[in-house]
């Protein structure tokens, strides 16, 4: 028999976010392109972004296998 607990503590992820422009290497344009990393600040991993939709898709990928693995904050006992 599987037994359900309510686990007490919130579950979260921490990152420090780092974003910077860089110059377009075209010639013909001349626009600011925005960069973007994410460093978990637990395990220290650091990933890289070429824009900001890279960016959120990530998060919500990321934040979504976390749900589907505890959806509720329940934890199997």
């Amino acid at each position: 028999m599987t037994m359900r607990v309510f686990d007490p503590s919130p579950r979260y992820k921490s990152y420090l976010l780092r974003c910077w422009q860089e110059r377009s290497q075209s010639q013909s344009e001349q626009s600011k392109l925005w960069r973007f990393s994410l460093e978990d600040t637990r395990s220290g991993q650091q990933r890289g972004f070429a824009s900001l939709e890279a960016l959120t898709a990530y998060l919500q990928a990321a934040l979504a296998a976390e749900e589907e693995e505890d959806p509720k904050g329940f934890k199997n006992l």
